[in-house]
């Protein structure tokens, strides 16, 4: 059945039938929302004083530390909170993707665990929750905080690799539209979006000079803006050049415009952690008396490139492609009326509509990889929730460290320079097949 394995489910009727390994990234995806919208729960302020009854959570958190045994952590108890919540995601993603690793087919008896005992993966998640809120704090957050950055430094060079992939895949599709049709308006939708999208670079790049720039002063916020500035015009020439296009007839400024607006977004995420309020008018530091030297802190601590990534990351997920090509390409999308329902198909038996079995020749995507994914997704929600602050030595301030800074920097440079090698790659390599 669609939820329970072969066990009978009332929500059978309401499935239509479909392959057992999508129902799995669904539902192993609607894991990962569902942490999310815990850790998103866990860090409104209101549920933060609620947080002071769960002992040791607060008091006496330091002493591991040597520091004072009752720690006066009120300002950031949800940020805590949000770093177990994904502490626990990931644990969760990292023991499928052990478990899973080397599975060839549903003939595995592991296949079983990925596809199937769904109320059992959520007790399982469930109690890795609740056991990390009671991991003594010590050191726990400044050594986790290092493993979101490493996790979400990842993830963003996925979610770069999937909007490549969507601009290839987007300005291909209608290219082809416009020559199977002989129309025009095709060719000026492409114009249209590619002209929005480096308009609003073009936009957002001046707002970040105005805003996070000033006269003197502040010159790693110019250096940053400049250096992917010329970046991006770099890979938007090459994109066009003749002898790209002859390689390549489908790369255009569609992809360039789109790589070049994603990289203008990381460039203001990272000047957004700049620990200068000089030159980061969106900069919070809360104190532990609750205290913040930014204005309006309800405002700041759910700053804009925090929500914008959070809807760049509920895109990049529901889109994720993980190794699409089966195993064995020949596996039947349907089955005559009265076929066994494990050899393909999705007829009802019995009146209950039923997943079926596509994976018994081969996967159709490797489970580690997926879960792999899915586990530095939840260390990136986990960064991004908190805007990749993090607690200083006492455990009193919450600040915006340099490392965030460099990071998202540097994704962006890693990315760009990706995108630059789908450009040049057939060049470089004209006997490999890149279509």
């Amino acid at each position: 059945s669609c939820l329970c394995g072969s066990a009978p489910c009332l929500l059978c009727g309401c499935c239509p039938s479909t392959k057992n390994s999508t129902i799995s990234r669904l539902l192993f995806t609607f894991f990962l929302f569902l942490g999310t919208l815990v850790s998103v729960i866990m860090i409104i302020p209101g549920v933060e004083k609620e947080l002071h009854k769960l002992p040791g959570f607060c008091e006496g958190s330091g002493s591991v530390l040597g520091v004072q045994p009752h720690v006066d952590c009120s300002s950031f108890l949800g940020h805590k909170a949000v770093y177990r919540m994904g502490f626990a995601m990931a644990a969760f993603f990292c023991l499928f993707a052990a478990l899973m690793v080397w599975v060839r087919s549903s003939k595995d008896p592991r296949a079983a665990l990925q596809n199937g005992f769904w109320f059992f993966k959520f007790l399982v998640l469930v109690g890795i929750t609740v056991g990390a809120f009671y991991i003594p704090d010590g050191a726990f957050t400044s050594v986790w905080f290092y493993f979101g950055v490493v996790g979400s430094f990842l993830f963003i060079l996925i979610q770069l690799v999937l909007l490549i992939d969507l601009a290839h895949s987007w300005s291909q599709r209608w290219l082809r539209h416009a020559d199977e049709s002989n129309a025009k308006g095709w060719y000026a939708a492409l114009c249209t979006v590619t002209f929005i999208f480096y308009a609003a670079s073009i936009a957002a790049v001046v707002l970040l000079y105005v805003y996070y720039t000033k006269p003197e002063g502040c010159t790693e916020g110019k250096a940053f803006i400049s250096i992917n500035l010329i970046l991006c015009l770099i890979v938007s020439v090459v994109s066009i050049l003749p002898k790209i296009q002859e390689a390549q007839p489908h790369s255009g400024l569609l992809q360039a415009s789109l790589i070049t607006l994603y990289t203008i977004y990381i460039t203001w995420s990272a000047l957004a952690n700049v620990p200068t309020q000089r030159c980061n008018p969106t900069l919070l530091v809360r104190n532990s008396t609750g205290s913040a030297t930014a204005t309006e802190p309800l405002t700041t601590w759910w700053d804009a490139p925090s929500i914008v990534g959070l809807v760049i990351f509920i895109l990049c997920t529901l889109f994720i492609r993980v190794s699409p090509q089966p195993a064995s390409p020949k596996l039947p999308r349907g089955r005559p009326q009265g076929q066994n329902p494990r050899h393909g198909g999705g007829d009802q038996e019995g009146g209950v509509r039923r997943a079926y079995d596509n994976e018994q020749d081969g996967v159709s995507y490797s489970y580690t990889f997926f879960h792999l994914c899915l586990l530095l997704a939840a260390l990136y929600i986990m960064m991004t929730l908190t805007n990749w602050y993090r607690p200083d030595e006492s455990l009193q301030v919450l600040r915006s460290p340099w490392t965030a800074v460099w990071v998202k920097i540097s994704s962006s440079w890693a990315g760009l320079l990706l995108y630059l090698w789908t450009l040049v790659a057939p060049l470089v390599l004209p006997d490999r097949d890149f279509s």
